[in-house]
């Protein structure tokens, strides 16, 4: 199962946590916003200011540490000094809207303007190497860290289950732009916060360390010709301290930079993208894939579902997709441009290639040798070699039209948007991380214009070509790669028509359950930033009926974040849950259909505990209220949302417990 074991390629091991979260002395609180124009000014050679929306931030050329001040008179920290040794600086010298300066042992030049209200920074290098920069939330007045674990978390500092080990959070370090959904984090401490933004996030990492029972994080960029990334991009932007601020900051940057996808402008380009807006989504297996599971399926009453299938070699036939569509739903089958094989022993279709597409487009390590493929088997097919050949041999483009030969409308894309980038020493097809990001997307795009497109744990850089993706709501634990190893708790690839891995209810640890499920700590970063662009669900291997004991959080996390759930299914698992499925999709196809093409514009909490929650989509199109605690607040009973579409006399109520098995 080339898709599921590809899933651990996301846990990255890379260099220790940098001791680079050092004592700091007290700046006061963090800060707010307004509006300002970019002025610099210097003090010798140490020191620059710029104005930025909210206030003034200053530079020390000396150490990179950043400090700011606002509009009314507040100060914070949004960087201690650089955790490498810069050397000597440079002298300053002024450019439009900032200044310029060198750390000439380092061969670094750093550029500091001010733009579009943010503090923007630059560093070049003129060699490989790193640099552990910047060092944050070390002002004693930051309360919480926003970090885009899955659909998004809010952590507070000074909490001591995520200082601790269980939580498995400090001493460890993520990949910006592979296990992190957005490349950026955040601080905030009441009505005050900062966000900090990572466009150049491949070879970027981000390091977490518990100092004093208080959270810090370093970010860590690696400078390295061979793979694109000897520039380094970061902006500073003062927030308003929301929990959802750092992400209305990148949403805003995205749109600033043409960056930003629109799913009204993908249904007009594919009016089948439509079909989406209402849906839940399920892989189906067995009976599922069949003209009579659809029917049973529909009888129940569901009346939107995107129905995607393994690549195994059962795939759904013409007729079962005629059916599928004439229900009203869409249909995919999952695929992989990323995985060769051995014809003669391939374990999946998916991993089958015409010609010598294997072995000759693997992709080739330094020393020669492919990169292993999913699970050690195979290798990684190379994105270059595709782009080289495809003008003339067609691959993709024969491959994907075998693949909806059936009729389906949809494409599941597996691997593609995620951030697991190569770079190719081959000689034949060479290529760079950021290379290999650009040819995923452009052929993500050429899908796109003709078939409802999906892929795995999106990353924004995809968000203007795919339609919807799985596994960017789930906040993965790093923990849950090892227990999904573990066969005897997990489950088997067997039987063929509905494997255990996918079907078997497990119980997940306390901590792991914690970490990922907590609803006190979650908080809607992605959808802040990219809903009504792409439709977001979790991963396929955490269908809905996977985790029993987090039911009922899960569906008030999916109505709350107007978010589709995700499901497998056979024909058993239809006759026992199918009915519990039909009520919560009849309750989410309204709100879905109304709100999905927009933006999420409010999120907040309504008790202390957090235990309520509130988000708004559109400015007052859909308002839902979801209580996850066990007692009623202000009408509402715990366990329960509330959800008023704009003209609604009152509010539509789903309690999920009273229709769960």
């Amino acid at each position: 199962m080339a898709k599921t074991n590809s899933s651990s390629r996301h846990a990255r091991k890379g260099r220790p946590v940098l001791a680079a979260c050092v004592a700091l002395g007290s700046l006061g609180a963090l800060v707010g916003v307004s509006t300002a124009d970019a002025t610099p000014r210097s003090g010798g050679h140490r020191h620059i200011q710029l104005r930025v929306r909210g206030g003034t931030v200053t530079v020390d050329t000396a150490s990179l540490g950043v400090t700011a001040r606002t509009a009314d008179g507040h100060a914070m920290e949004l960087s201690a000094p650089a955790a490498s040794d810069l050397g000597e600086p440079g002298p300053l010298r002024r450019i439009a809207g900032g200044a310029r300066w060198t750390y000439p042992a380092k061969k670094l030049t750093v550029t500091a303007v001010a733009q579009q209200g943010r503090l923007q920074v630059r560093i070049r290098s003129q060699r490989d190497g790193s640099l552990a920069w910047p060092v944050t939330g070390g002002d004693p007045a930051s309360e919480s860290l926003q970090l885009p674990r899955g659909s998004g978390l809010d952590i507070p500092v000074r909490d001591s289950w995520w200082n601790s080990a269980a939580a498995h959070l400090a001493n460890t370090e993520v990949d910006m732009g592979e296990g992190l959904t957005l490349p950026l984090w955040g601080y905030s401490s009441g009505k005050r916060g900062v966000s900090y933004l990572t466009p150049t996030d491949i070879n970027t990492s981000l390091g977490f360390a518990s100092e004093h029972g208080r959270l810090r994080s370093t970010a860590t960029h690696d400078f390295d010709e061979g793979d694109g990334t000897r520039a380094y991009d970061i902006s500073f932007a003062l927030t308003d301290g929301g929990a959802t601020a750092p992400a209305v900051d990148y949403r805003k940057s995205l749109s600033e930079r043409g960056e930003l996808g629109s799913l009204r402008q993908k249904i007009r380009a594919n009016p089948a993208n439509a079909k989406l807006l209402g849906a839940f989504h399920a892989y189906g297996w067995g009976e599922a894939r069949t003209a009579a599971g659809v029917a049973k399926l529909r009888k129940l009453g569901i009346d939107r579902m995107w129905l995607g299938y393994d690549a195994d070699a059962s795939p759904m036939s013409s007729a079962a997709v005629s059916a599928a569509e004439q229900a009203g739903y869409l249909v995919g089958p999952y695929d992989s441009f990323a995985n060769g094989q051995d014809p003669a022993s391939a374990d999946s279709p998916a991993g089958v290639w015409p010609d010598r597409v294997y072995p000759d487009f693997c992709v080739q390590q330094a020393d020669g040798t492919p990169q292993g493929g999913f699970g050690d088997r195979g290798c990684y097919l190379s994105s270059q070699a595709f782009e080289q050949a495809e003008p003339q041999h067609h691959y993709l483009a024969d491959r994907t039209r075998r693949a909806v030969a059936n009729g389906a409308d949809s494409y599941f894309l597996d691997v593609d948007a995620t951030g697991t980038l190569f770079r190719d020493y081959s000689a034949d097809h060479p290529m760079t991380k950021a290379q290999d990001r650009a040819n995923r997307l452009a052929r993500m795009k050429r899908l796109s214009g003709s078939l409802v497109l999906g892929s795995e744990s999106a990353q924004p850089w995809a968000n203007q070509a795919l339609a919807f993706d799985h596994g960017s709501a789930t906040p993965v634990d790093d923990r849950m790669w090892t227990l999904e190893h573990d066969k005897k708790t997990w489950g088997a690839y067997y039987p063929q028509t509905a494997p255990a891995f996918f079907f078997k209810p497990v119980a997940l640890p306390a901590d792991i359950a914690k970490a990922m499920y907590d609803p006190r700590y979650r908080v809607p970063l992605y959808e802040t930033a990219l809903h009504g662009s792409v439709i977001n669900a979790e991963r396929w291997e955490l269908s809905f009926d996977k985790l029993p004991a987090q039911k009922t959080d899960r569906a008030l996390l999916a109505m709350l974040y107007n978010s589709p759930l995700n499901y497998v299914l056979d024909g058993p698992s239809i006759d026992q849950y199918g009915s519990e499925m039909a009520a919560l999709q009849k309750y989410f196809a309204p709100l879905h259909r109304a709100a999905g093409t927009e933006q999420l514009t409010s999120f907040r909490w309504l008790t202390g505990d957090r235990g309520v929650q509130r988000t708004v989509f559109g400015h007052g199109v859909l308002t839902v209220t979801a209580n996850f605690g066990k007692t009623a607040r202000d009408g509402l009973p715990g366990g329960c949302v509330d959800a008023k579409l704009r003209g609604d006399r009152e509010p539509r109520r789903l309690c999920p417990a009273q229709v769960i098995r």
